[in-house]
């Protein structure tokens, strides 16, 4: 993994499952293209390294980011994704506009296979994230 990632909101998704299916909806040979105004300016040190999506204040998942292009109509630019959405341990984090670089030691590690907090409703596992419980 790169030693730089990306957070950024999933605008408009209320939960894991929502964004799950808008990146489905989007993906083609198992990539999914974000389109943004600008290109990062780290963006060569983003390849391979991570999207972290927040949803309802938490980085709740995560994509890898496979590269850039230039969309030639209007130079906006494509991040590419792989299409497989990643769940890692919720993580608090207020929402922003746009993009922030996030370095690899702050970013949370992935929940793996039978993890209590990829079990709960997410407003609970957010309650007890916030007691330090989990």
């Amino acid at each position: 993994m790169s030693s730089l990632n990306i957070s950024k909101v999933a605008v408009g998704c209320g939960s894991l499952d929502a964004l799950r299916r808008r990146q489905a909806a989007r993906a083609a040979n198992g990539v999914v293209p974000i389109v943004t105004r600008f290109r990062p300016k780290r963006a060569d040190e983003l390849i391979g390294g991570s999207i972290f999506w927040i949803l309802q204040h938490r980085i709740t998942a995560r994509q890898t980011i496979l590269g850039f292009e230039e969309r030639a109509e209007d130079r906006r630019t494509i991040i590419r994704l792989d299409s497989e959405l990643v769940p890692v341990r919720p993580y608090p984090k207020r929402a922003h506009q746009g993009w922030r670089y996030l370095p690899r030691e702050d970013a949370p590690a992935d929940l793996a296979e039978g993890d209590v907090e990829a079990e709960l409703p997410p407003a609970l596992a957010q309650t007890l994230a916030a007691l330090a419980l989990i």
